[in-house]
Parts: structure tokens; C-alpha cells; sequence
């Protein structure tokens, strides 16, 4: 039989535990586990980096609320598995997966850890990374990519404001990208819509490069697209040197080209990407399941112009365009 005193002691000390209990569960620390997949290796490169700004104006302290593994492929697709296999022996609450191959090998390993991914081509229902764009009905979600002749058209205009002589685009893609055969059918398509001839580059290895170049430039009124390849985000510096040394014109897909001294960008802001990617972690970590988390397009597009790159190739760059550029590098 319990006494008055034995009563109120285990009332007093259920009521003293429950706050206790409550603010341990809180103060839980949260693994995060991020597969980079060409950025460089720092914590200041323009990505991470506004990932990592975000969790902290979402209220996270790294090594207090959250605890953030990093693995970097440095655009080496072999290394996919086994970064991903150390980041799920991290134990990871959630785990943020940049563009759509690594993304696809991270869904094969597991499909109980919640996955964000950071554009996830343009087609992620086709690589089986979620069900609908609206409803993900797995444990993926995050970003897709644009897609689309009128994308693709607009890429080829503004090459050929930037050289109104050109008459035939190469098309340079990574032979290993899964969705590279629905980039090109609609390059090709918007490319023949303008008039101009069109020619896909299929690049397997960095070796291909030298040569691809130098066969394609062989023929006047050349100019390239550039999508934002993992292989190609890897060697930056070499492909934008390339196109100077080879006198093309080329308009590229991401900001990382026009740091290593690109011509022209446009497209989606792949800074802002990861800025959103951080957000659904924050949902996710607060309970949200990723299937109820919508796949999400590119809202925020940038038109950057190099001026010192234009110089390089001879151009000269309109007014009315400069006018309208995100950013204009002097």
C-alpha cells in the first residue's frame, strides 16, 4: 500500500521527469548526410555553401542541433555507391543527394532513409525516384530540372544574339547521363526550328574533350550548348578553356562554368536549389514524410555574361542584352 508521502514523491518526480524526457528528445542531434557531386571540396563553394546558410537561418547549430556528414564525388561516377553506403552507416536522419545519377543510386540503397535531391532530372517519375511530380509516394523528394524545346530554344537564341554568324551548334553531353537522350531530341528540335544544323557530342571520359573539340571547331559558324554534366561541372576550368582555345562560342547551363571563365549562362540558380533542398530538410526532420513533400521546378533563372571571355573570342556583346543579364562580369 502506497502512503500520502511515497504518492506525492512519485507524482512530483513524474511531473519533473516529463520535462526532462521532453527536452532530451529535443535536444536530439539530427544527421544529415550530403552527397556533393562536383563541387569542390569547401565549405565555401557557392552551393554548400547557401545549403548550409539556410540550416542556420532555419534556426540549426552544427555539431549542437544537427550533426552534417559531407562526401564528395568530385563528378566520379564510381564513387556514388560507396558514399552513399558511408553515409547511411553515418546512421543518418535524412540525407540530401545533389542531381539525378547519385540520386538514383541512393534510392537503390535504401528506401526507408528520407532523400532530398537536388535536381533530379528532368524526368524523375522515368528513373523511378518518385511516382508523380505532386505526389512522391516514397522516400524521395526535392528538386527536377527544366526541360522543354522553349528552354532549349532560349538558350540558342541568346547564342546567337551574343554571335549572329553562327550556323550549326554542338550539343556536348556526358555519355553516362541517364537523362542526356531527352536533352538532345529537344536541343535538336529547337535547333532545327531556328534553322541552324545540329550536332550531339557524346563525351565518355575527360580524354574525349581535346578531341571533340578540335573535330567539331574544324568547320566554321560553330557554337556550343553545355549542360551542367557532372563530368563537365568537375572539369569546368578545362572545358571553358577549350572553348577560348578553339574560338567557340558557347552558352553554358550552370554558374560554376562562368567562375572558371564561360562565356554566357543561363538557367536555374543551382545555389537556390540547395537554399530549398535545406528547407525540406527542415520539414522532414520536423515530421513531414517525403512522400507528402511535391517535387519541386526551378523558380529563380540567372543570365550571367563574361565580358572578359567575350573579348577573348573576338565579341561583342549588345547593350540591349547586357541590359537584361542577372550579372555582367567586367
Amino acid at each position: 500500500m502506497t502512503d500520502r508521502r511515497t504518492f506525492i514523491g512519485v507524482v512530483a518526480g513524474g511531473l519533473l521527469a516529463a520535462p526532462l524526457a521532453a527536452g532530451a528528445q529535443l535536444r536530439k542531434v539530427a544527421r544529415i548526410g550530403v552527397l556533393v557531386p562536383a563541387e569542390p571540396e569547401s565549405p565555401t563553394e557557392p552551393n554548400v555553401a547557401a545549403f548550409r546558410q539556410t540550416l542556420r537561418e532555419l534556426g540549426y547549430i552544427d555539431g549542437q542541433t544537427i550533426a552534417v556528414e559531407y562526401r564528395y564525388a568530385r563528378g566520379r561516377a564510381e564513387l556514388y555507391s560507396q558514399l552513399i553506403t558511408e553515409l547511411i552507416g553515418f546512421h543518418v536522419d535524412v540525407m540530401v543527394i545533389g542531381s539525378v545519377a547519385p540520386a538514383v543510386a541512393a534510392k537503390k540503397a535504401t528506401q526507408t532513409i528520407p532523400i532530398v535531391v537536388v535536381g533530379m532530372g528532368s524526368d524523375p517519375v522515368r528513373f523511378g525516384l518518385v511516382a508523380s511530380l505532386a505526389r512522391p509516394g516514397g522516400n524521395v523528394t526535392g528538386s527536377a530540372w527544366v526541360t522543354g524545346d522553349a528552354f532549349r530554344g532560349k538558350w540558342l537564341e541568346l547564342l546567337r544574339e551574343v554571335a549572329p554568324g553562327i550556323s550549326r551548334v554542338g550539343y556536348l553531353w556526358e555519355s553516362s547521363n541517364p537523362t542526356s537522350v531527352l536533352s538532345i531530341k529537344e536541343t535538336q528540335a529547337a535547333a532545327t526550328a531556328l534553322g541552324l544544323q545540329f550536332q550531339d557530342l557524346p563525351v565518355s571520359e575527360l580524354s574525349d574533350l581535346e578531341g571533340t573539340f578540335a573535330r567539331f571547331s574544324s568547320k566554321r559558324g560553330g557554337a556550343l550548348l553545355v549542360p551542367g554534366d557532372l563530368l563537365f561541372m568537375a572539369n569546368a576550368t578545362q572545358i571553358t578553356k577549350l572553348a577560348t582555345k578553339h574560338r567557340l562560342p558557347a552558352i553554358y547551363g550552370l554558374r560554376a562554368f562562368i567562375d572558371a571563365g564561360g562565356l554566357m549562362m543561363y538557367g536555374p540558380s543551382l545555389a537556390d536549389l540547395w537554399r530549398r533542398a535545406a528547407i525540406y530538410v527542415d520539414k522532414i526532420l520536423r515530421g513531414t514524410k517525403p512522400a507528402e513533400l511535391p517535387v519541386e521546378r526551378p523558380t529563380k533563372f540567372d543570365l550571367i555574361i563574361n565580358l572578359k571571355a567575350a573579348k577573348a573570342l573576338g565579341l561583342t556583346i549588345s547593350p540591349s542584352l547586357l541590359s537584361r543579364a542577372d550579372q555582367v562580369i567586367e
